[in-house]
């Protein structure tokens, strides 16, 4: 469950308990851990890309790791609105994450399939949160998942078609 330290702020009260916030602000910060892993994945590919695909796929790329960008800001005020700290270091992540790095530069479709599978563990990883959420009537952090499964799920799926013969 994530932690935080005591201060002199005023005491939240949003209609959710403070353990269930915790367990709620951890979840998130695994949601995190495997967006940012996974943007990092994405603009590492858009730097190296090549081949027959390299301006499609370079395109794609930089707008898939945008959008993912945008989203670790959501994620970790999300977390910050629930009054717990944001993970933020490479060694969080790393410990937090699902998704493992890619050593190395692979091929084109090599990349893609890397992409899908942590688009993928990215959707499940937010999904693994709703029981939780729902229990604890967590509007916001609901609304948060369904947009972030969205994207994942679409992304991938348009990942996956580049793969079909």
């Amino acid at each position: 469950m994530a932690t935080r330290k005591q201060g002199k702020a005023a005491r939240i009260d949003i209609g959710i308990s403070e353990s269930d916030r915790g367990r709620i602000a951890s979840g998130l910060s695994a949601l995190l851990a495997d967006s940012y892993t996974l943007y990092l994945m994405t603009h590492n590919f858009h730097w190296n890309v090549k081949g027959p695909m390299f301006n499609t796929l370079h395109l794609m790329f930089m707008n898939q790791y945008t959008e993912q960008w945008t989203a670790l800001d959501l994620i970790a005020e999300r977390i910050r609105a629930l009054d717990f700290p944001a993970p933020g270091t490479y060694k969080e992540f790393i410990k937090l994450a699902t998704i493992k790095e890619i050593e190395g530069v692979p091929k084109a479709t090599d990349m893609i399939r890397h992409l899908v599978a942590a688009q993928e563990a990215t959707a499940r990883t937010a999904r693994k949160l709703f029981p939780m959420v729902e229990k604890a009537n967590d509007q916001p952090t609901a609304d948060l998942l369904t947009q972030r499964m969205e994207v994942h799920e679409k992304t991938a799926w348009m990942l996956r078609s580049l793969l079909e013969k």
